[in-house]
């Protein structure tokens, strides 16, 4: 797989922005998998995290099919550049959500998921990246 994974993400974030030259991606292998950190522009992160999300969630997806092909997980993390203009949201009671996050137990009110199974690859198997 090589840097196959990182070279996609650079081409598909590349034909986002709107600054492209201030695009980088690192990539980091570990017993986890492969960790893709994206660095931009701060005028390009609504861009690429997209209205609630979609986009960002999109390429992750995409990401987990090529290391699914080539037998990796694959994770992005999207890097919040110094001095962004972002605040952290509140949830109904007011309080910081960060603060607020439960570790290890799941919501009761949301259906469990079923275990994760292989993913389906053949119909991008003739990909060629």
């Amino acid at each position: 797989m090589a840097e196959q994974d990182q070279e996609f993400l650079d081409f598909v974030v590349k034909s986002l922005v709107d600054h492209p030259d201030d695009t980088q991606v690192e990539r980091t292998v570990d017993e986890m998998g492969v960790l893709l950190t994206l660095k931009t522009n701060p005028e390009d992160m609504g861009q690429i995290i997209g209205r609630s999300g979609n986009t960002a969630r999109a390429i992750r997806t995409l990401l987990r099919v090529v290391g699914a092909k080539n037998n990796a997980r694959v994770n992005l993390k999207i890097h919040e550049p110094e001095g962004s203009s972002r605040t952290p949201r509140k949830d109904d009671r007011g309080s910081d959500r960060r603060d607020d996050r439960r570790d290890d137990r799941r919501d009761d009110r949301r259906p469990s998921r079923a275990p994760e199974e292989e993913a389906d690859t053949s119909a991008v198997d003739d990909l060629r990246l």
